[in-house]
């Protein structure tokens, strides 16, 4: 580990969070969205957009652009801006780049958002656009395989095949993300579900049934990153980056986690490779996580996060799972605002909006005693080869 990277821990901090509500429908633009967003983390913050002289995005798809959002909010001088290209798999590497940036003096205050009408207008299995264009496309259409539910299936079922993991422990995360997101009003869902509601939701593509699957949400999440000391003369109670990293392959052909990836072993994501560097820049390990916000596109990524990050071995995510691990009231709590399974998908960043409310201690019935140090991620590395994460740690 460099020193420059060691120098980075701690020196800036997330100040402040802010949400749209989460629906199936908006009614405005993404646009619209976006600016609310960072409006609402500026207010939590307790900061002006006057204060802001960077913003921070990623896209596929739906996507409102710093050079747009800027000037609708009144910016117009911004010292740096990100528009990231990827999925989910970068959503945690634009806020790392945003705490870069302010710990290298390129700015001062960051704001790192994602909007998205993924319900209403541009939804991620294509409704609303044509096929998808990327090499393999041609090869992958003409049979039907196209939608992300269906490129992991694939993985899921590799897993099943080499470890006996069952339906049943994708049901048991299922079942426990729902019970954490009964306790957040903010929730798109909040019903409770049992073992046998989720193995009556229909098939999507197997093994995945619907309960398997994030929900298509419209709305928009945002995080304030500023330094480290400017964060404690603010409104809030400052959460600190620990760590920041990103990684993966480099091609949807040959990387790990293409989807037609040829490599010896497809229940190994790009977090396995990440995970050692993000401990170590952090000075941690996973035993010295409090929290933990998996990225949950589907039910079988959390599974094979928990393996990759070290929480347990190898083929023994199910039964972690399974055993109670990840509830609230577990060794390890895993998604504790309910999820993309539950809560809403705005495409990674209201994982780290929890992660941070849950750090100061604000997260209501579902908070988690003591929790000191959390763990964010993104998208682990199957589709596009490369992933994110973040370790915060409560000031």
């Amino acid at each position: 580990m460099s020193k420059r990277l060691l120098e980075f821990r701690d020196r800036t901090a997330v100040a402040g969070v802010g949400y749209t509500p989460f629906t199936k429908d908006s009614g405005v633009s993404t646009l619209t969205l976006a600016c609310r967003a960072v409006l609402a983390a500026l207010e939590d913050a307790g900061l002006a957009p006057d204060d802001v002289d960077g913003l921070a995005t990623h896209r596929v798809g739906d996507s409102a652009p710093p050079t747009l959002v800027g000037p609708a909010l009144g910016l117009t001088d911004l010292a740096w801006h990100l528009d990231q290209f990827g999925g989910g798999s970068v959503s945690h590497a634009v806020v790392g780049q945003a705490a870069l940036a302010v710990a290298a003096g390129m700015a001062e205050t960051v704001v790192c958002y994602r909007a998205v009408n993924a319900r209403s207008e541009f939804r991620m299995g294509g409704t609303g656009r044509g096929v998808p264009v990327s090499p393999e496309t041609q090869y992958q259409a003409p049979y039907g395989f196209v939608a992300p539910p269906q490129q992991y299936a694939m993985y899921a079922r590799a897993h099943m095949l080499r470890y006996g993991t069952k339906e049943e422990h994708f049901g048991r995360l299922a079942v426990t993300q729902r019970a954490n997101a009964a306790k957040n009003p903010r929730a798109l869902m909040r019903a409770p579900i049992t073992l046998d509601d989720y193995l009556a939701s229909r098939w999507i593509a197997e093994p995945f049934r619907l309960l398997d699957c994030c929900l298509e949400t419209d709305g928009a999440c945002a995080v304030v990153v500023t330094t480290a000391e400017r964060a404690r003369s603010l409104r809030r109670p400052p959460v600190l980056v620990s760590a920041a990293a990103w990684g993966g392959g480099t091609s949807h052909l040959s990387g790990p986690g293409g989807p037609s990836w040829t490599g010896p072993d497809p229940t190994v994501t790009a977090a396995a490779a990440l995970a050692p560097r993000l401990y170590a820049q952090a000075g941690l390990g996973p035993a010295d996580i409090d929290v933990a916000e998996l990225y949950d596109c589907f039910t079988y990524s959390v599974i094979v996060q928990l393996e990759d990050y070290g929480f347990c071995a190898k083929g023994e995510g199910g039964p972690y799972v399974d055993s109670g691990a990840t509830a609230l009231d577990g060794p390890l709590p895993v998604n504790t605002h309910g999820g993309f399974l539950s809560e809403g998908y705005v495409h990674g960043i209201n994982h780290l909006a929890e992660a941070v409310s849950q750090l100061r201690g604000e997260a209501g019935d579902r908070q988690v005693p003591g929790a000191e140090v959390a763990l964010s991620t993104s998208q682990p590395g199957y589709i596009l080869p490369a992933t994110s994460a973040l370790i915060l740690r409560r000031a």
